[in-house]
């Protein structure tokens, strides 16, 4: 019996040994069943890994920056926008929340969080994942996205645990974290943490506060759900998690936690699309300079360099406070002087046109239709001419430019060509004379709608504003003074050749004449007849080849002395590089605006030189700087010393003009074209020239009078409005003083005591001025 009992005992015994090694059995097989399938993984069989040289070496777009004067990004090429910084640029509470919310044992793993994969496994994932920062970085960089499949999920997460791990041993956590921030895509064209910055909070990554680097570290989640703009209340709940998880692991104290999470977003939105933001016509010019270089200038290796994704820094001579003070100007002057325009077009039939026939309107909204992108593609769809132009008749739903914002209307595509060629136009651009270097550029009112740059392409006649150059050459030629007197009486030229002789006879604005007047005030009130006496002294091709000298394309300028009335058309671009010979002492320099290239590594790969030529002397450009002195003196420009407004408020702010109240030395220059269709102004103080167009798409676009047309109520204003905000800010420098006077001056610009013959001479109104 007890033998029995005793087999009996032993039974138990090797039923749990025979259990126990079963149980190690099916453990040995389980984890080398687990080895087996990462030994698989890693040789490729679920799907291709990453070499070493990729590893060291992750493909990534690199978006192109375009940097200001200033250290300041105005704007990128890319397909993707992402511009990398480095790891001291992130601010340690950005890091902090980071960790806190999406890895907390980071510094404590090697790719993989045992503890946390764990956790995961065992509560299913209800009690958080266990994907690290690691993990998070290979997936961004070398794995795919794959079906809803859980079987290929689960390879899918089996592959970016080996990427982590391999990425952990190539890496510092330091460099890990800095290629996470610089690869997530937190949407709206911001592809890494620097475009995430600029564009949500308009400030770089360094500047970022606990709260604005909570909200974005709150978007690794899932940019798509936690989309400021347009789930800003997830976005601030999700914020306010980041911020709890910071307090959770001590990086805040729970009253700063409580505090930060009382605040609202702080969204500054800025966006940085190609047709939004700083200086777009200018950013399309960079382009084109880009597209051109690239061309002549091969990679060592021979292909070419992408602008969109090689990550070039191209460096700028634009200022963006001079750029964001030149576009708002624009904008401010232009908002109103449209509302007049509207309202003086009510009661025109032919509106927005004006003095053409109907055959005339008819011929250019034909033109425009025919230009128009729904012209492009419905020809390439096959249509015909006829269900083409029919469409053009239907009314449909579109947004349209507006002053007040875009907005949302219902009109034909016809009508919609008839309402663009309404709006009004403009463009600015400003340099440094001495150095050719243009801090501002604004080649219209939007580039979303109006993408024709009227900066450099576009070129219109520029009345009055040509007319310094005749007035040089009679300085440089004759030697005259400012001083000198001419008859304002009616003069008369003989033009052509071969008994085809004809007469042209200048009127003066407004029919104004009498008695003997200086070129001083003849300059300053736009005189006619004065500038045809001295063409007719100098000649026309003198005038051309000066101008020529100064940068002005010269091909189609006719050799007749109605140039010296501004009939040529020139570009601003042009006009500006001419202008500043003057206020650079004769010297014309080339307007110059990228100064260099540099690849991704720093590697300088364009160095700008600037292109100067020597075209009159000191003396002559002195002594014609003195002259336009005279026109912001007693001319047109008068306006740009008040100090007060008169009148209702459109009358103040397009007649009358802003109360300005300059004291300082300014040069200058307006012009008016025949019809009221051009308004220029060209102003210079001795260290900035900067010229201002203002006029419609089509030269039948204009105002009805002069009073409103003319180049001292449409472009001065905008001229007037940009330098109050640049001397507004003393860390432009934008000089008040003098313009440098020759040491070896020898002709008289002191025209203080001169009076005319006969004391009546009559004074031309602002408003009369061509």
């Amino acid at each position: 019996m007890a033998k029995q009992q005793t087999k009996k005992k032993k039974k138990p015994q090797n039923e749990t040994a025979r259990h126990k090694k079963t149980f190690w059995k099916l453990f040995a097989a389980a984890i080398g069943f687990v080895v087996l399938i990462f030994l698989l993984a890693s040789w490729g069989v679920f799907g291709s890994l990453p070499d070493e040289t990729s590893l060291e070496n992750p493909e990534k777009n690199l978006a192109t920056e375009i940097i200001s004067s200033d250290g300041q990004t105005i704007g990128k090429f890319y397909k993707e926008n992402r511009t990398p910084v480095p790891y001291e640029a992130l601010p340690d509470h950005l890091i902090k929340a980071l960790i806190a919310t999406e890895d907390a044992r980071f510094y404590e793993h090697s790719g993989i969080d045992a503890k946390g994969t764990v956790r995961a496994f065992v509560f299913l994932g209800s009690k958080g994942g266990a994907s690290t920062i690691s993990q998070q970085l290979a997936k961004l960089f070398f794995t795919e996205k794959v079906s809803s499949s859980k079987l290929e999920r689960g390879f899918q997460k089996i592959k970016e645990w080996i990427i982590a791990t391999r990425l952990e041993r190539r890496y510092t956590k330091e460099e890990i974290l800095t290629m996470y921030f610089n690869e997530y895509d937190f949407l709206n064209q911001a592809v890494g943490i620097e475009s995430a910055s600029h564009i949500y909070f308009d400030k770089s990554p360094s500047e970022l506060t606990t709260s604005e680097s909570a909200m974005l570290v709150g978007m690794f989640k899932n940019s798509s759900l936690y989309n400021p703009l347009r789930r800003p209340k997830r976005v601030l709940e999700r914020r306010n998690v980041v911020l709890s998880q910071m307090e959770k692991y001590d990086y805040i104290s729970e009253t700063v936690k409580d505090s930060l999470q009382a605040l609202p977003l702080g969204l500054k939105y800025t966006a940085q699309g190609h047709d939004e933001g700083l200086a777009t016509y200018f950013r399309e010019y960079a382009r084109a300079f880009m597209a051109d270089w690239i061309k002549e200038n091969p990679k060592s290796d021979g292909s070419s360099y992408n602008v969109y994704s090689d990550g070039l820094k191209i460096y700028t001579t634009i200022d963006k406070k001079m750029q964001t003070y030149a576009e708002e100007a624009m904008d401010e002057h232009l908002a109103n002087l449209q509302k007049e325009f509207d309202k003086q077009n009510v009661k025109n039939k032919t509106a927005p046109f004006r003095d053409i026939t109907e055959a005339e309107t008819e011929s250019i909204l034909n033109t425009a239709m025919r230009r128009s992108d729904r012209w492009k593609m419905m020809k390439k769809q096959g249509k015909s001419e006829k269900d083409i132009i029919a469409s053009f008749k239907e009314k449909s739903e579109m947004r349209v430019f507006a002053w007040s914002g875009d907005k949302d209307t219902i009109m034909t595509p016809l009508d919609s060509i008839r309402y663009y060629k309404s709006i009004l136009q403009s463009s600015l651009m400003s340099m440094t004379p001495q150095t050719g270097e243009v801090k501002a550029w604004v080649g219209g009112i939007n580039y979303k709608h109006f993408k024709y740059d009227m900066v450099k392409t576009g070129k219109r006649q520029i009345g009055s504003t040509f007319k310094p150059f005749v007035y040089a050459t009679a300085i440089d030629q004759m030697h005259m003074s400012p001083c000198d007197t001419l008859p304002n009486t009616p003069y008369c030229i003989q033009t052509g050749k071969y008994g085809l002789l004809k007469e042209w006879c200048p009127k003066n604005a407004g029919g104004s004449y009498g008695g003997m007047v200086t070129l001083k005030y003849a300059l300053a009130n736009s005189i006619n007849t004065v500038t045809a006496r001295l063409i007719d002294r100098v000649g026309p091709r003198p005038v051309i080849d000066l101008v020529k000298k100064m940068g002005v394309d010269t091909e189609n300028m006719p050799e007749a002395p109605s140039i010296a009335l501004g009939t040529p058309d020139v570009s601003l671009f042009e006009m500006v590089g001419a202008y500043s010979t003057f206020a650079n002492e004769g010297v014309y320099v080339k307007p110059t605006l990228i100064q260099r290239i540099e690849d991704k590594n720093g590697t300088v790969l364009f160095q700008n030189v600037p292109e100067t030529k020597d075209v009159i002397s000191n003396e002559t450009a002195y002594v014609t700087v003195s002259l336009m002195e005279g026109v912001t003196q007693g001319g047109s420009g008068t306006r740009l010393r008040h100090k007060w407004a008169t009148g209702n408020s459109v009358y103040k702010n397009v007649i009358t003009g802003y109360p300005y109240g300059f004291e300082n030395p300014i040069a200058g220059k307006t012009g008016t074209t025949q019809n009221n269709s051009d308004g220029w102004f060209m102003g210079m103080v001795p260290n900035l020239v900067t010229g201002v167009w203002v006029g419609g798409e089509d030269r039948a676009t204009h105002f009805a009078t002069t009073t409103y047309g003319q180049g001292a109520t449409m472009a001065l204003p905008v001229w007037g409005l940009y330098m109050k905000k640049c001397y507004a800010d003393p860390e432009l420098d934008v000089s008040d003083k003098a313009f440098k006077k020759p040491s070896n001056l020898s002709i008289e610009t002191d025209c203080s005591k001169w009076k005319d013959d006969n004391n009546d001479v009559e004074e031309i109104p602002d408003e009369f001025d061509f």
